[in-house]
């Protein structure tokens, strides 16, 4: 069975007709009658039919594999021959696979969707309803204005610790996009590929009618085999780079959401820089170029998943601050013992009467709703814990640079807040 290992409704075995959805069912089974040259049909591991005409005898059944073990069979009315029958099997096995992803991805682009909703009717609720409290209390007495401003203090430090969550949930949006991209190309090419073998098995028919050298060498330049197997090994070579860029993203975002981590590790500003680009490629690559000049090589004791969510709240706060067509450079060094990170963008720019107050928690200059301001808090925290520095440079029109430095040989604090 494919089981979906992220979590929460995504913990669960799917069986061959779920791993079917969306499949234009009719249309694979006359592929696989036409491929195979008889009729053929699908079962699952229980023997249940799922599509084709499994209603006649079995003379050949070959097992279609999950990760580890069948989750239905292959069959066909007449004999096939074995490495035919393999072909359509492992044919039909790559398109339950890339389904499975596909369908992965889907929910949790569904569910990311549906929490982030349900999460802002939650807040608007919880807005509105302290908006009529404040009014209330404007009119109190000063001791319900102090229990009120206990209240307060408590929604935000709930907040507080609730940013270092939130931007994962904002992550999982991008992610879901950037790994629909290669099923894309991948499916496409499995398509092809398909119609390039059913050529072959067409030539491969008239081997064994008996075809003669000269006729065989006829049909193989008229039909252009020879490129047909020339592109059927680029299609199968770019489909594998769209699979392996799929597991880079799933294994840089598995890194990204420890962010309640307390235990410290050894690990390179360059290796996170480097997975939180990827997996947030769809957030910058309409508006900005990204340029890497990453050169620190050196590991630091340190909490990697914190440190990624500081490179990721200053990417997006750089691709925040330009319009379109602008230039985000991240650097890297060891320089005086400490590893330096910088972040810089040739956005709009940060004011001088603001930037003195860019690190007090919950002062923000974007429109209400659009974020907490507590953001570049988070980043100053996680720096400071990791006996780090942090400092920010900007002009109107030019852009701002954000520089943080992370002593190579530190003491990681331990946060006030958990």
């Amino acid at each position: 069975m494919y089981d979906f290992q992220s979590g929460g409704d995504f913990e669960r075995d799917l069986n061959l007709d779920e791993l079917l959805k969306g499949i234009d069912k009719s249309r694979l089974i006359s592929a696989l009658n036409v491929l195979l040259d008889t009729t053929v049909g699908v079962v699952d591991d229980s023997g249940a039919s799922v599509i084709g005409d499994n209603s006649s005898k079995t003379v050949d059944r070959v097992p279609l594999h999950g990760e580890l073990e069948p989750v239905g069979f292959l069959q066909t009315r007449t004999a096939v021959p074995s490495e035919r029958l393999s072909a359509a099997a492992d044919l039909m096995q790559l398109i339950l696979r890339c389904n499975a992803r596909y369908l992965l991805a889907s929910d949790i682009h569904l569910q990311t969707q549906r929490d982030d909703f349900e999460e802002l009717q939650r807040r608007n609720v919880a807005l509105q309803a302290s908006e009529a409290r404040y009014k209330k209390l404007s009119e109190s007495l000063e001791i319900r204005v102090k229990e009120q401003v206990k209240t307060i203090e408590k929604a935000h430090l709930k907040l507080y610790r609730n940013e270092k969550q939130a931007s994962v949930g904002r992550l999982a949006a991008g992610v879901a996009h950037e790994i629909n991209n290669p099923l894309g190309f991948i499916r496409s090419n499995v398509a092809t590929a398909a119609s390039y073998l059913e050529s072959f098995y067409e030539f491969n028919a008239l081997i064994d009618n008996g075809a003669s050298s000269k006729d065989l060498r006829k049909v193989w330049e008229e039909r252009e085999l020879s490129l047909l197997l020339d592109d059927f090994k680029d299609l199968m070579k770019e489909s594998l780079e769209g699979l392996d860029r799929i597991a880079k993203i799933v294994i840089a975002l598995k890194g990204f959401s420890r962010i309640d981590q307390t235990e410290t590790e050894r690990a390179d500003i360059d290796t996170i820089v480097r997975q939180i680009c990827q997996v947030a490629e769809s957030q910058w690559q309409q508006k900005a170029k990204l340029v890497l000049e990453l050169s620190s090589e050196t590991p630091i004791q340190c909490q990697s998943a914190q440190l990624g969510q500081v490179v990721y709240g200053l990417l997006g706060n750089a691709v925040d601050a330009i319009e379109t067509n602008g230039i985000i450079r991240i650097r890297t060094a060891v320089r005086n013992g400490a590893v330096v990170l910088e972040v810089q963008d040739n956005g709009r720019g940060i004011p001088e009467t603001v930037l003195p107050h860019v690190f007090e928690p919950f002062f923000t200059t974007k429109e209400v709703g659009q974020g907490t301001g507590l953001g570049l808090t988070v980043c100053h925290d996680i720096v400071k814990e990791h006996c780090g520095s942090i400092d920010i440079v900007s002009q109107i029109g030019k852009g701002t640079r954000v520089t943080v430095n992370l002593p190579v040989q530190n003491a990681i604090q331990n946060p006030k807040e958990s």
